[in-house]
């Protein structure tokens, strides 16, 4: 029986893009609305960059025309142009939002459900071997990061490329080559770098989600145990172990903080850079009258409109290999398959009698350690038979090897002369029932846990059973 441990996280780390397109069977209900959304993002950027041209015209026309000769219409109409584009731009952003809400909802909502089904098929082992507590933080912090994903890598990288390469073409036709020298070179030193550092940075995210994962496992075990702590007078003691792996915690938390620290200021420098070099530029050819007041303010105003997104980027991309980290577990755990599965050509259980037969089975958790040695015995149809016997001999493992949540080493168990692992796991435990040895409640109301056994029974039939 192997052990699931909460922190291991896949060592064969799969490519970005292979965790990205691993989303795209929870999108292709809605390609339309990713299309139209994709459509208000081209449309949102076009107005975008055509701002600055209205702002350009605007203050070329007023710095060439002063005085009584002013046409007064003509600045308005071009206030009017370039208040309407700003509007656009917002407008458009506000409309994709709106469309692309529901796929990334719904997204995260089939995941969520596939998740859920997905552990409900596991195996026994793997509940038992697992914390609780670092489960939930996964598939938690695992649809978080697709939603992340969705949003940030159509509605921020995209766009932000988008732009790029608009204004890039626009300067290179309206001025020199050098402008957009300056800007490529400043973009692919900046991406380059965060890059770089974000990968690096990458293992510090890890270990901090480990950490994480393991405070929240030992304050959900402890919690869960109240009882026991209490019988014990353990109460300094469970505070002392959640108290180390909390310093594990916040030291995993300060590298991490660290490191941030370290590319925000690395960014932020090639940023100013950049913006020195390009403006010293156009001041030197407005000096000259190479370029006209206006170009001076258009070119400022793209320098400001793609810097600031693409620092905003630098964010983005941190939290993008984050919610990759977190995406690439959840969907490892959707990866793993069940440990005990229904065969290919299984068939439904038809119970007959309700002839019961272990048929010298064999059965160990782990190979040093058997539980069931050639047990072999046969309960007939309509009697009662009681297995009794020291704590550790195997009673709830009969049981267990019974409902198949193990299947046996070696031997077979029949019901009326079919062997469970030949039909399906489903009529094999709808047709056994089971009284549990201790008290097992949900957390919802009584009527509810008495028809949990049969929840289609009727509201008559659950107060008669009470």
């Amino acid at each position: 029986m192997r052990a699931y441990a909460d922190n291991d996280y896949p060592a064969d780390h799969k490519p970005d893009w292979k965790i990205i397109s691993g989303l795209w069977p929870y999108l292709a209900e809605f390609r339309g609305r990713v299309a139209l959304s994709l459509a208000l993002l081209v449309l949102a950027k076009l107005a975008t960059v055509a701002t600055p041209i209205a702002l350009k015209y605007i203050v070329d026309y007023l710095d060439q025309n002063r005085g009584a000769d002013m046409l007064l219409w003509i600045p308005v109409v071009l206030v009017v142009a370039y208040g309407s584009l700003r509007f656009g731009a917002t407008l458009f952003n506000e409309l994709r939002d709106a469309v692309f809400a529901r796929v990334a909802e719904r997204a995260m909502r089939r995941v969520s459900l596939r998740v859920f089904e997905h552990l409900h098929q596991r195996e026994l082992a793997f509940h038992l071997d697992r914390k609780t507590g670092g489960l939930a933080r996964d598939i938690e912090r695992g649809t978080n990061g697709i939603s992340f994903l969705l949003r940030f890598t159509l509605f921020n990288i995209v766009p932000t490329l988008l732009e790029i390469l608009l204004v890039a073409g626009i300067l290179f036709v309206v001025f020199n080559v050098g402008y957009v020298l300056a800007i490529l070179v400043a973009v692919v030193v900046y991406v380059v770098f965060s890059i770089k550092i974000t990968e690096w940075r990458t293992k510090f995210v890890r270990e901090a989600n480990a950490r994480d994962n393991q405070s929240n496992s030992r304050a959900i075990d402890s919690l869960l145990n109240y009882e026991t702590v209490k019988y014990f007078n353990n109460e300094r003691y469970e505070a002392q172990l959640y108290d180390v792996d909390l310093d594990d915690w916040e030291q995993a938390r300060l590298k991490n903080r660290l490191s941030l620290a370290a590319l925000n200021s690395g960014q932020a420098l090639i940023i100013g850079l950049a913006m020195i070099v390009i403006m010293a530029m156009a001041v030197q050819e407005v000096a000259s009258g190479e370029i006209t007041l206006g170009d001076f303010t258009m070119i400022n105003a793209y320098l400001l409109q793609l810097f600031i997104p693409l620092n905003a980027l630098g964010f983005v991309y941190r939290e993008i290999r984050q919610a990759l980290v977190n995406v690439e577990r959840l969907l490892k755990l959707l990866g793993d398959k069940p440990a005990i599965e229904d065969a290919p050509d299984a068939t439904e259980l038809a119970v007959d009698k309700g002839e019961v037969q272990f048929d010298h089975i064999h059965f160990a958790y782990r190979p040093d350690r058997p539980i069931l040695r050639d047990v072999n015995f046969t309960i007939p149809a309509g009697h009662k038979v009681a297995v009794v016997g020291a704590s550790g001999a195997g009673k709830s493992t009969l049981a267990r090897v019974l409902f198949r949540f193990y299947d046996v080493d070696q031997g077979a168990i029949r019901i009326d002369g079919q062997d469970i692992r030949t039909v399906s796991q489903n009529s094999l435990r709808s047709a056994i029932g089971v009284v549990p040895q201790d008290t097992v409640l949900f957390n919802d109301t009584l009527y509810r846990n008495l028809a949990y056994g049969r929840p289609e029974a009727t509201e008559e039939e659950v107060y008669r059973a009470a």
